[in-house]
This record gives structure tokens, sequence and C-alpha cells, in this order.
């Protein structure tokens, strides 16, 4: 719709342009077929900022900054000024034009999302037989045909079939993903090479793609406090010019001017105090951060926090699944006699094949790895709460827990557990028929990324804290190991927020990053909140910006974002204001004509529009 009003306002303001031609080049002819080509010129290229201004000035009871213009040019006529007026209004409707074009260019990232959803998918029922239903009709647990190159209609997981899939409309990743039975499947991806049956795992209002459509919708809607206070205040300035030109008109009845001079005047006023440069400094070089941030994987819900972001000078992890991989995996395996090395592996696999737990699927994943498939026979096992676990096989009893759950810990093994957890790992005594003879340490590793940003926020003078469930010892190692300035070990979700309180008071703005339900709470407490993409679909709902693919490098490219957004809005404030302010002064200096009023007016209009546009580059 956006598109049509641009083209429709453009091709309006070229037509007023051709009226503009006509009448300058009769006017030596004939005045009076001049003058009404310049009233065409006015109508036409006039109709859209005149219908924009007087709407709100009837609906919303607001004057305007087209009031403005609309007064300027029909005072021109006034005093026989027609060339100047339609000079005016051409030139306004152009910059008007240019601004409808670059909200639409600046919005197309966001909008285009809206377009992908799917409205209908190929149910398949019990006896084989296919039926197209709305997506609205979906229900979990419903078998879905998906053919090459149709879009995916809901979430779901695939029940057979191999194929890949385009999903940069989820992650902004360009290669298609490979797709075989058990993995997850988007709602709005495409299906490239082949045919698939998925099952639905989640309604289509609760899809990651409708929550996607949500946050933009969210976004295009929210407005920075920055803009609202110059939206807040146009109304009472248009008021004040109005009223300054009032007591301008007036004066010749108190001082000896000439009220045509005085007119004039008062007319090149109205154009060069009106705020259009000013009101345009924001919003176009938002929306164009936004529209960049989403076609990189960021969703915000709004301006306001891409501002903020720019002055927060703390930043909180949680730590699984954000600072950690969320994945723990075996690091360090070790008997005290080597010839039991495989046997024990063995064994203790077979023992952990018995639980779904992370650190079991961890050491299983392991002891695959290493060849062992786990073929001793279990015959009973038993969990212990807080110690670890107990098992037996035909011929022998193994133990596979803390410090607690064994018997005579040998100083070799107790000397290796203190340096492994040092270290920041999670270490198991493994015990066989009631002799300790070997340790396992797990850890959930680093990523890589995570180095990487807390770094960069480091040098950006940016203080960077670990708040973790986590035990001391584990929170310290992972916390020198990933960069970090500070940590906050043992915490409980409601401590979190209590955390991110006490961070809020030192450093005033202060931005969570977080992927679990446990996190939302502080997410909430902070002034932004960011959420993994593949995080829990309270910690999405929670947040402020979604990082859409879970690359936390995004939280880079959101800060400078920020940063560049500060920046180009101050340029933007400064000069609009600042020409502002020397086209004031140059009209009571009665050295500034209409036409030059209208160039310099709308030329920093849309000088500061493509200044904004510049953010469209990352």
């Amino acid at each position: 719709m956006k598109k049509f009003i641009f083209q429709r306002e453009t091709i309006f303001a070229l037509v007023g342009g051709v009226f503009l031609l006509l009448a300058l080049t009769t006017w030596q002819l004939s005045v009076s077929l001049a003058i009404i080509f310049y009233i065409l010129s006015y109508i036409t290229a006039g109709y859209y900022k005149a219908k924009e201004g007087l709407l709100e000035l009837l609906h919303d009871r607001s004057l305007s900054v087209e009031i403005l213009m609309i007064l300027a040019a029909i005072g021109a006529a006034v005093i026989g000024h027609w060339g100047e007026g339609a000079v005016l209004i051409f030139i306004f409707s152009i910059s008007g034009a240019l601004e409808t074009y670059s909200l639409e260019k600046s919005e197309k990232d966001l909008s285009h999302l809206i377009t992908l959803a799917p409205e209908e998918a190929i149910l398949q029922k019990e006896d084989g037989t296919t039926e197209r239903i709305a997506v609205s009709a979906l229900e979990e647990g419903m078998k879905l045909l998906v053919k090459n190159g149709e879009r995916v209609p809901a979430d779901g997981t695939v029940s057979s079939g191999h194929t890949s899939i385009d999903e940069a409309s989820i992650t902004g990743e360009p290669l298609p993903v490979e797709k075989t039975e058990g993995d997850e499947v988007f709602n709005g991806t495409i299906n490239g090479s082949g045919t698939i049956l998925m099952t639905v795992t989640r309604k289509d209002e609760d899809s990651l793609f409708r929550k996607m459509i949500r946050l933009v919708e969210e976004a295009k809607e929210n407005r920075p406090p920055s803009q609202q206070l110059i939206e807040k205040i146009e109304g009472p300035y248009v008021i004040g010019v109005l009223s300054v030109v009032a007591l301008m008109l007036l004066s010749p009845l108190v001082f000896d001017f000439s009220f045509e001079t005085v007119f004039y005047r008062a007319m090149v006023l109205l154009v060069v105090a009106s705020p259009c440069a000013v009101v345009a400094s924001i919003m176009p070089a938002l929306l164009a951060g936004l529209s960049t941030g989403a076609r990189k994987g960021v969703l915000m819900k709004g301006g306001t926090y891409l501002e903020v972001l720019a002055h927060a000078k703390a930043v909180a992890f949680d730590k699984t699944g954000t600072i950690t991989k969320g994945e723990p995996v075996v690091t360090d395996f070790y008997v005290m006699e080597e010839k039991e090395r495989n046997e024990i592996l063995d064994s203790i696999v077979s023992v952990e094949q018995q639980s779904s737990h992370p650190l079991a699927n961890a050491i299983v994943a392991y002891g695959m790895e290493k060849g062992m498939t786990g073929t001793q026979t279990i015959v009973e096992s038993e969990s212990k709460t807080g110690l670890g676990i107990e098992a037996y096989t035909e011929n022998h009893r193994f133990r596979i827990g803390n410090a607690r759950f064994m018997n005579n810990i040998p100083e070799e093994l107790e000397e290796g557990r203190k340096k492994w957890q040092s270290e920041g790992k999670t270490v198991m005594f493994l015990e066989k028929d009631g002799r300790t003879a070997g340790l396992i340490a797990v850890k959930d590793e680093i990523r890589e990324e995570a180095k990487q940003l807390i770094q960069s926020l480091n040098k950006r003078g940016t203080r960077t804290i670990m708040i973790t469930g986590d035990n001391e010892a584990t929170a310290a190692s992972i916390s020198r190991e990933a960069g970090l300035t500070d940590w906050v070990s043992e915490c409980m979700p409601e401590q979190k927020v209590k955390e991110i309180e006490k961070l809020k008071e030192t450093y005033d703005k202060v931005v969570m990053v977080g992927d679990g339900v446990n996190d939302a709470p502080a997410m909430a407490q902070a002034d932004v909140g960011i959420a993994m993409g593949s995080g829990t679909d309270a910690a999405i709902e929670t947040s402020d910006i979604v990082l859409i693919d879970s690359d936390l490098e995004q939280i880079n490219l959101s800060f400078r974002l920020s940063t560049r957004l500060r920046r180009i809005v101050f340029q933007n404030l400064t000069f609009s204001m600042s020409v502002i302010l020397i086209l004031i002064a140059a009209n009571f200096m009665q050295s500034l004509n209409l036409p030059f009023a209208v160039i310099g007016h709308e030329g920093s209009t849309i000088l500061v529009i493509l200044n904004g546009l510049r953010m469209l580059r990352e």
C-alpha cells in the first residue's frame, strides 16, 4: 500500500511540475492562462500534503508543518508571487514523495516477512488421503505433506523423507539446511529438494515465524522517546510560528512598514521556520537501522531499544545456552589402572544409557566416539539424589557420582578432581566393586563467538557480567576463560532480578542476555532484554530484541547500529536546526527571497532523509 502511495504522490508532484513549467512559459503571453496553470500546479502538486495537514487538523486538532506550507503558498499567491508559491508547493511535494519512498524502503525488510506466511497446508489423513486446510486450523500432532518448492506451513519435525530447506527467512543464512527424520522445520521456510512428511509441534499462532511477525508489527508501531518528543512539541511550535507571523502582519498598523514587504517576509518565515527537516531527522534513520538488523537476523520490538543500547554501560549474561553451548561434552577421562580403561568406559556407557540427563548423554556420546557401545547388561540400577547413580552388571557393581558417594578416594584422584573443578568442569568419580577407580570430567564448552563478543564489549568500556546458578568455582573459571569483567554465582531466578536491579543502580542502563524461562524475569527487569531465537517461548516473549539464529555476533551488530543511529540523529538535528536559524536570521535581514528559502528548507529536509538512509548499510 505504501508503495502505491509513493507512486501516486510522485505522479501528482510531477504533474504539478509540468503545470508549473507551462505557467512560467505562458506568463509573458497570457497572465490569465498562466494563473490557471499555477492554480492547477497548486492543486495537483499540493494535493497529498494539503490533505495530510487538513486531516490532522480536523481529526487530531493539531497543527503540523503541512499547514505552514499551505498558508505560505496561499499567502504568496495573494500578493501576486504565484511563481514562488508554486515552486514551494512543487519542491515540498517532491520532498514529501522522497520521504514516503525512504520510509517504504526502510520498512521493506521488516514488512516482507509478513508476506511469506503460508495460508494453506496439505493434511495427510490416517487413511493416506490428503486434504488442503487453512493453516489457522492446524493442531499439534497433525501430519502434513510438504512438496518441493512449497513453504513449510507450521513448526514441526520431519516424520519421513529427506530434503534441504532454505531457512533464510528465519535465520538470515543463505545456504539451505539438510533435513531428515527427526529434524526440526519452521513455518515460512522453503522446502527445496524433496517431498517430506512432517508432524506439527506448534499451532500457527505459537510458531516462531508468527512470533517474528508480531515482533515486526510491534517494531513498526513503536516510536522512540526522541521521536515522541519531537511530535509532542511540533504542534506548539507551529502555533508559535503562526503567532509570530500574525504579529508581523499587524506591525504595519503600528510602524511605518510596507504591508506587502511585511507580508512577503511573513510568508518566507512560514517556510524557513517549518520544522520539516527536524521531524524527518529520526524516523527514516531509525527504520533503516531496524531494517538492517532484520536483514542480519536481529528483530527488535521497537526503535526505543535500539536507541537505549548506545547508552548501556553493562551487559549481563546467563551462562548455559548463552555464553556456553548448552551441550556438555566429556573433556577428560582417567583411570588408575590403564588395563581397565576400556572395560570401565564401556560399563559407564551401559549405565548412563539408562538416563536422559544431559551429563549422561555427554558420557554416552564420548564412549561411542571411543568405540564403546555399552555391551554390559545392566541387571539393576538406582539413582541416588544428590549423589549419583549405582548399577549392577552380572559380575560387578559400579557407581558414578560425587565424592560423598565414594569409598576411600585415593589422593591422586582427589588432586585430579580439584584441578579439573578449578577449570570449571563437572567432575564425577567412577567406582568399581567398592574401589574408586577413576574420574570423568564434563564441561559445557564456551561458545567462540561469546568470547569475541565479550572482548568487543570490554573494548567499548562496557562491563560484562555473568549471572548464573552454577557454583562459585565453575562460575569463576568460565568467567576467566570467557574474559568477563565480573560474575555472580548460585543465583535463583528471583536473585537474578535483584542482581539486575543492583546493576541498574550502578550503571543506569543495563542489558540482559538469556535464553531460558529462568532468565525471563531478569530480562524484563533490564532496560533491554535480548533473547536467543533458539530459547524458550517465555524468553522470546519477554525480550525486547531476538537473535533469530542465536548468533551472539549480532549483539555486536546491534550495538554498532545503535551507536551509528545516535551519531546520525545528532548530525541531522544539529544540521536541520542550524539551517532553520540561519534562514530565519537571513529573512529578518531581508536578504532571503522565497525561492531560495524553499530551496534551503526543502534541501535540508532531503539531506537529513538521505543521511538517515545510510543506516541501511551495515
